[in-house]
């Protein structure tokens, strides 16, 4: 595919696409290497725009999101093309003065207030449904660690009074629908709390360890369709009733913890053939870690397809805390329909690391995904990003170690990557500790960030620094930057924040 085309120049390519066709299936790919020439080659630093806090681009490409301030309002731009006209050679003039404001390459759409007074916009969360142009939003009233210890609800979990999700038509700004989650826990922070496969969205109660399962109409309405915990038939508590066993109900375990169990035990004693010597491996692998099991709780979900989830348990601490590298967790594949758990495994486990390694987009396979969006770099797709992968895994010290760092990104978080193609470890390269595909804000740096291509390693093809021109800043002060890319537009947005200090926001774009 590197070959395809003759020479690196775009008028050249062009010609070279009229007269040669790639590889079956191979079209797409060798299409995105015109972005080796279409690369953003001009910033305008500290661009006059609003005091926003700016979120991302849609994965089709036609919004910006973002959020006022006060995180009440939701604010939604159209990208548009910087256009200008000159009596001359026009790259050999200076930019015209209105071209340096944030509306020449934005079109305000329109803004709606989500929450109330009491409530807060997560400016971390948000999903978008393609098909339907729907987003959805979160809102939230602040948290409390010192909830009161409610029935059902598990202890060490901090409550928040009202949690209420906002499905938003984004074409015209039209609240379509709503659900709302009282005294309840759900991780907010970067969608992880929610995971959304084709119209099917499953949202994790940390609380009270239930998995609501909703379905987006195409009407626009949030309809429930699934809850697994407590309960995982829709006629589990009716039977309870049935059989006159409900006031006792709570001395069960719940019905998706009785599968974790029941699965364990199954294993556990298929591993013995010896009959006599069953009992006393059932007593070292399974009754010693008997309580150890039932203090699991689950810490986050996402689909693998509409009858399967992938669920991760683990204990209280670790579901709370972000730092959960190194606390035991086990993986389950569930299967929704039967109510079973297919598979089971252990954060350490090199069976799974095998699967996380030659078949990552499986884990975030998504039928409605956007075309963009099926052409993320991972290390089951990308030779360059499997000879990252494996380079990483020798010089860890410890495998097992290893293994556990790289499982604690699973379950994979719902539409967290870029699909730009200046991600693509096929076509660039760049130092992923300062930029990635990946949505998470990243510590400053004093000098700009290169991409170079991978066809000529010694040529740098563009750089993206954050930041003031003059590069004039406070080294003592903390500095964090995100970067916003356009799926597939030359277009990037980074954002420098800096402690008591305005936003500084460039805009990086191909002139």
């Amino acid at each position: 595919m590197v070959g395809f085309f003759r020479s690196g120049n775009l008028a050249s390519r062009v010609f070279d696409r009229q007269f040669l066709s790639p590889r079956p299936g191979a079209t797409v790919n060798t299409v995105r290497q015109f972005y080796e020439n279409l690369v953003p080659s001009y910033t305008i630093y500290d661009i006059n725009c609003p005091d926003y806090s700016f979120r991302k681009f849609t994965d089709d490409g036609k919004y910006l999101v973002a959020f006022s301030r006060n995180h009440q309002d939701l604010i939604v731009y159209r990208p548009i093309w910087l256009t200008f006209s000159c009596h001359e050679e026009c790259d050999s003039h200076d930019l015209p003065a209105n071209a340096e404001r944030f509306d020449s390459f934005f079109k305000q759409l329109y803004s709606i207030s989500l929450a109330s007074s009491n409530e807060y916009i997560c400016k971390d969360f948000f999903l978008y449904m393609e098909c339907h142009q729907y987003g959805l939003f979160a809102t939230s009233t602040a948290q409390s660690n010192d909830s009161s210890v409610t029935e059902g609800a598990i202890h060490g979990v901090p409550s928040i009074e009202k949690i209420t999700f906002y499905l938003v038509r984004l074409e015209d700004g039209a609240i379509l629908d709503e659900k709302a989650f009282c005294n309840d826990f759900i991780n907010l922070a970067h969608s992880i709390g929610a995971y959304l496969y084709e119209d099917l969205v499953c949202i994790v109660s940390l609380r009270y360890q239930t998995i609501h399962v909703l379905q987006i109409r195409d009407s626009g309405s949030l309809v429930e369709v699934r809850r697994i915990g407590a309960f995982c038939r829709e006629d589990d508590e009716l039977f309870l009733y049935s059989h006159g066993q409900a006031e006792q109900g709570s001395s069960f375990l719940p019905g998706i913890k009785q599968r974790l169990l029941s699965f364990i035990f199954r294993k556990t004693w298929n591993e013995e053939p010896d009959q006599a010597l069953r009992v006393q491996h059932l007593k070292k692998k399974f009754y010693f870690h008997f309580q150890d099991y039932v203090d699991l709780i689950i810490w986050k979900v996402q689909f693998l397809d509409r009858h399967h989830l992938f669920i991760k348990f683990g204990s209280v601490d670790g579901g709370v805390t972000r730092s959960t590298d190194q606390n035991l967790a086990f993986f389950a594949v569930y299967n929704m329909e039967t109510t079973e758990i297919v598979s089971l495994y252990q954060n350490s486990s090199e069976e799974l690391y095998s699967l996380f390694e030659h078949y990552y987009d499986h884990f975030h396979a998504n039928p409605q995904n956007s075309l963009h969006e099926k052409f993320i770099s991972s290390h089951s797709n990308s030779v360059h990003a499997l000879d990252q992968l494996r380079t990483i895994k020798n010089k860890a010290s410890s495998s097992s170690q290893f293994v556990k760092k790289m499982m604690a990104s699973l379950p994979y978080t719902c539409q967290s990557q870029s699909p730009s193609p200046y991600f693509d470890l096929s076509i660039f390269r760049y130092d992923e500790k300062l930029i990635s595909a990946i949505d998470r804000h990243r510590h400053c740096t004093e000098h700009p960030i290169k991409f170079i291509s991978v066809r000529q390693p010694n040529v740098v093809k563009f750089k993206i620094k954050p930041g003031s021109d003059s590069g004039a800043s406070d080294s003592r002060a903390k500095r964090i930057s995100s970067f916003l890319f356009h799926p597939y537009f030359p277009l990037a947005l980074s954002i420098q924040q800096t402690y008591m200090q305005p936003t500084v926001v460039n805009i990086h774009f191909r002139r």
